[in-house]
Formats: structure tokens, sequence, C-alpha cells
């Protein structure tokens, strides 16, 4: 009867730590959904504030655009001009560090597309004010792209829009709003929450998240010529997510595939002779 009742009351620890076990569990899920709903912008945004950079960039002029939202917020790019261009075109950068370190990808665009070009930094970083969110984002590109065709003294409707990475959604946004002579997408995705599912699938990130950066339900909206490219080895927003988006654009429409470059790596040259030829012909 001794070990019987022993085993008995081995049995109840047992199921006792394994029940305040998972309730610990449930409670650390919990916290981390809740975590993820309040700091979702510090998932997604990736900031760095001046003077984090090389602010001073060799091999190119650079012009400083100061500018503002229509919410006020101070913000501030880089202006590169040609005094002979192919095209005008307004750069979208992804979601982590600021303009300086797009620099080598501004003179390519100068030098070998033959652009004048501006990139712009959202809200929050380098040295533009705020902190960065959807409506912020997409309300800084617009106010950049208002400066640039002013500057560069173009229609807005003129301007190529170039978006890459979380960029892409931005120009993406802007290209739906107002249709851009050209519309260049590199290494996007079809909206945040895809992007969040394929890294947090273990969270209901889907059901969690405010930003959605929804280009999937927008790009129909945009009527015109479209450059996408991304690589099949991209470890950060998969191949299939940047072809899905690719397959839900309208004609005509142009898809450059990579095979040997992962998300961050610069673009090879064969891409940019490509961009020529496809700008060439709008």
């Amino acid at each position: 009867m001794d070990q019987e009742n022993d085993l008995r009351c081995e049995k109840r620890r047992l199921f006792f730590t394994a029940g305040r076990t998972l309730i610990y569990l449930a409670v650390a899920y919990a916290v981390l959904m809740v975590g993820l709903m309040l700091f979702e912008n510090f998932f997604i945004f990736f900031p760095l504030k001046y003077p984090n950079g090389d602010w001073e960039p060799v091999r190119i002029e650079i012009e400083d655009a100061r500018f503002r939202a229509d919410d006020g917020t101070k913000l501030h790019g880089w202006y590169v001009h040609h005094d002979d261009p192919r095209v005008v075109i307004l750069f979208c950068h992804g979601n982590a560090g600021n303009i300086t370190h797009r620099a080598e990808t501004l003179r390519v665009l100068h030098d070998v597309v033959g652009a004048s070009v501006m990139i712009f930094d959202y809200r929050g970083y380098g040295r533009s004010e705020g902190s960065p969110n959807e409506r912020g984002i997409l309300a800084d590109g617009r106010a950049a792209r208002t400066w640039l065709a002013k500057r560069a003294k173009v229609d807005e409707s003129d301007i190529v829009i170039l978006g890459r990475s979380l960029g892409g959604a931005v120009a993406v946004d802007l290209a739906a709003e107002l249709p851009p002579r050209a519309l260049v997408l590199e290494s996007t995705f079809p909206s945040v929450p895809d992007m969040a599912a394929h890294h947090y699938s273990w969270f209901p990130v889907r059901f969690l998240l405010r930003t959605k950066l929804n280009s999937m339900s927008k790009i129909s909206k945009y009527h015109g010529p479209l450059l996408q490219s991304h690589s099949v080895l991209d470890s950060i927003v998969p191949y299939e997510m940047g072809r899905r988006l690719f397959e839900a654009a309208n004609e005509p429409k142009q898809f450059f595939k990579m095979a040997d470059r992962d998300h961050n790596d610069p673009q090879p040259g064969a891409y940019y002779d490509a961009m020529v030829e496809f700008l060439d012909q709008q």
C-alpha cells in the first residue's frame, strides 16, 4: 500500500509540475504576443540616426534635400544632379541604416544609369525627425516626390520610382496613387504580415500586426511599366514572395532573376544594363 500511495503522489506531483510548466509557457507566450503588438515598429524598422554613417561620401557630388511631410515632420535626403539625365529617380531605401549606406548605389544610378536621383530618409532615420511607422513613411515618400519634382523641374508623374526591400512597399504605394514614368522594385515583398508570418511562424502575426504595407493589395492599381528583380538566394525576403507580387502586377512588366545574390548584396552589372534598356523604352 505504501508503494501504491507513493506512486500516486509521484504521479500527482508530475501532473501539477507539468501543469505549472504549461501555464508558465502560456503566460510567456502571451507576454511575447503583447510585446509584439506594443512594440511592433521595433521589429520592422531598424533606423540609424545621424551621425551614424559616412556623411561625406567620395566619388559622388551630393546636395542636401530638406523638406517636410504633410504633418510637419522635418525630413532629409540627398539629391545627385545629372546635367543630361536619362531619367529622374526617387529611391526609397530599405528598413535598416540610413541614406549613407546607399551612397554607392546612388553613384551607380548616376554614373551608369545616367539619372538624376534622390534618396531620402524616412522619419526617424539619419537626419530626419520623428519615429517611423506605416502612415508616416508613406507620407514621407509623397513629400520626397514633391521635393524632387520641383528640384529636377519635372512633373511628379515623370519621375521613376525605385523601391528596395521595405522601400518597395513605399514605391508601390506612390505608384498606385499617382502613376510614375516607371516603377522599379528590388527584393521586395507582398506585405509585412507575409514577411512576419515567414520569420515568426510560431506567432499569429497576421492577426496581431497593425502595420500592413500591403503592396499585394495596391499593385493592381498601377498601370504602367514595371521592372522587378529578386534573387533565388535571398535569405530575408524569399524569392517566391517577390514572384507572387510580380504575378499580381499589370503588364507591361519585366522580371530580372538573380541566382548568386543575397538580400543585402549589391545588384550585378547586368541588372543595371537591363535597367538602362528598360528605361530607354519608356
